[in-house]
C-alpha cells in the first residue's frame, strides 16, 4: 500500500512539473527570423542587410543578386533577379518574386508612401483602396487616370481583373489573416502573396525601415537605405531638443460618441514621447492586438481634461475646421485646458498613409510641443482657430 502510494506521488509531481515547462504560448505570434542564413544551392552568402530599428523582417543577400526576405511570421521570400532562373533545391515553404516587380495587387494602404518615395509607384497596378479614400498624390492621380484600377478591398477581390491583367504579386497587411480563404485563392491563381508586417513594428522608425524591403524587391537598395537615413537625420536633429514638459492626448470622437486613443507604447504614443511630449495615457492596454482603445467620455475626461495639447485625430470622419466643430461633438471638451489655452491641433489626412515621412512627423509633433511652429509650420498638423473660453 504505502509503495502504491509513493509511486502515485511520483506520478502526481511528474504532472505537475511537465505542465510547468510546457509553453503556454502557443497561440502568440513569434518571432520566426533565423539567426543564420538558409544554404541556397550554387549560391554564396554575402552579408545580412544591417537594421537599425526594424525587429520584424530581415534580408540576407547571396551572389548574382538574389536576396532572401524574412518575415517575423516565418514567411520567406526570394528575390529573383531579372533575367535569372529560381535555384534549385528550395524548399517549398519559400515564395518567389521575381523582378521586375510589376503588375501589383497593393491593398496595404501604408506601403504606397514607401514606393512613391522610391519613384516605383508605377509598379502597382491595382489598389485595394478606391482613389477617393488614397491621400497620396501621385496614388490617386494614377486611379483616376486609369493607370492603377481598383481590384476590390483585401476581403474581395476582383480575381478576374486580376487574371487578365497578369497580376502576379500581391502586398497584403495583416488583415488578410482574417480571410486566409482569399489568400489560398490569390496563391491558387499563381499570385504571390506577400503580407507587410510592419504595423507590428514597435518603433515608428521600424515602420519606416521597411522601405529596405520594398527597394529590395525593386532592385533599389540603395535609394532605400538613402531614404531611410533622412527619415533617421530627422529624428536625430529633434532628440538633440530637451523635453517640452508638455502633456498630449491623441484621440477622436466615435460615431457612437466614445473617444477613441491609442494604447500606451503604440507607435503614435513613441513618436509623442520622442518629440518631446508626454501621452497623458501612460497605462493604457486593451488586452489585445489593436492599437486603439475606446473610453467613455466621463472617464476620457477624468484623466485627459488638463493635457497641454490635444491632437485630434481627423483621418477617421470629416476635418473638423474649428473648435467649435470639436465641442459640438461632446460638450466636456469645451472644459479641456487645451481647448481653453487654444491648443488644438488635427492631423491631415495623409498622416498614416506616409510611412516613409514619420521623422517628418515626430518633427511636427516636437514643432507644436516646443512653440516652434512659425518658424517651422507642421506638415502633417493644422491648428484649430475659434472656440477659445477664458
Amino acid at each position: 500500500m504505502l509503495k502504491t502510494l509513493n509511486v502515485r506521488n511520483i506520478l502526481v509531481c511528474l504532472l505537475c512539473f511537465a505542465l510547468l515547462v510546457i509553453p503556454t504560448s502557443c497561440g502568440e505570434e513569434k518571432n520566426a527570423i533565423p539567426e543564420t542564413p538558409i544554404n541556397i544551392e550554387n549560391l554564396s552568402f554575402k552579408e545580412r542587410v544591417n537594421l537599425e530599428y526594424a525587429d520584424q523582417f530581415a534580408i540576407d543577400r547571396y551572389s548574382g543578386g538574389y536576396s532572401m526576405i524574412y518575415v517575423a511570421d516565418g514567411n520567406k521570400y526570394l528575390v529573383v533577379p531579372e533575367g535569372q532562373s529560381v535555384p534549385s533545391g528550395l524548399s517549398e515553404s519559400v515564395k518567389i518574386i521575381k523582378r521586375p516587380t510589376e503588375n501589383i495587387y497593393l491593398a496595404a494602404t501604408s506601403v504606397m508612401g514607401l514606393f512613391d518615395a522610391l519613384d516605383c509607384g508605377g509598379a502597382i497596378k491595382f489598389s485595394g483602396t478606391k482613389s477617393d479614400d488614397w491621400y497620396i498624390d501621385r496614388a490617386r492621380s494614377a486611379m483616376e487616370s486609369g493607370d492603377m484600377l481598383y481590384a476590390g478591398k483585401y476581403s474581395e477581390p476582383d480575381y478576374e481583373l486580376l487574371l487578365e491583367n497578369n497580376c502576379q504579386f500581391s502586398i497584403q497587411s495583416t488583415m488578410i489573416g482574417h480571410t486566409p480563404e482569399v489568400k489560398e485563392k490569390l496563391t491558387e491563381l499563381g499570385i504571390t502573396v506577400f503580407v507587410d508586417h510592419s504595423s507590428y513594428e514597435s518603433h515608428p522608425l521600424g515602420r519606416s525601415e521597411w522601405i529596405k524591403v520594398y527597394g529590395e524587391m525593386l532592385g533599389k537598395s540603395d535609394d532605400a537605405q538613402r531614404l531611410f537615413a533622412q527619415q533617421v537625420d530627422l529624428l536625430n536633429s529633434v532628440g538633440e531638443r530637451p523635453d517640452t514638459g508638455k502633456t498630449v492626448v491623441f484621440f477622436y470622437i466615435s460615431s457612437s460618441g466614445q473617444a477613441v486613443t491609442r494604447k500606451s507604447g503604440d507607435y503614435v504614443t513613441k513618436m509623442i514621447e520622442l518629440a518631446g511630449g508626454r501621452n497623458v495615457f501612460d497605462k493604457l492596454d486593451n488586452g489585445n492586438y489593436t492599437s486603439t482603445v475606446n473610453m467613455e467620455m466621463e472617464e476620457f475626461y477624468a484623466i485627459a481634461k488638463d493635457a497641454d495639447f490635444i491632437i485630434y485625430n481627423s483621418t477617421v470622419g470629416n476635418d473638423p475646421e474649428s473648435l467649435e466643430e470639436i465641442i459640438s461633438k461632446n460638450q466636456l471638451l469645451a472644459d479641456f485646458k487645451a481647448v481653453k489655452d487654444g491648443n488644438v491641433w488635427c492631423t491631415r489626412d495623409n498622416l498614416f498613409q506616409e510611412t516613409m515621412k514619420l521623422g517628418a512627423v515626430i518633427s511636427d509633433f516636437n514643432s507644436v510641443f516646443s512653440g516652434n511652429t512659425e518658424e517651422k509650420p507642421p506638415e502633417f498638423l493644422y491648428k484649430l482657430e475659434g472656440g477659445k473660453s477664458e
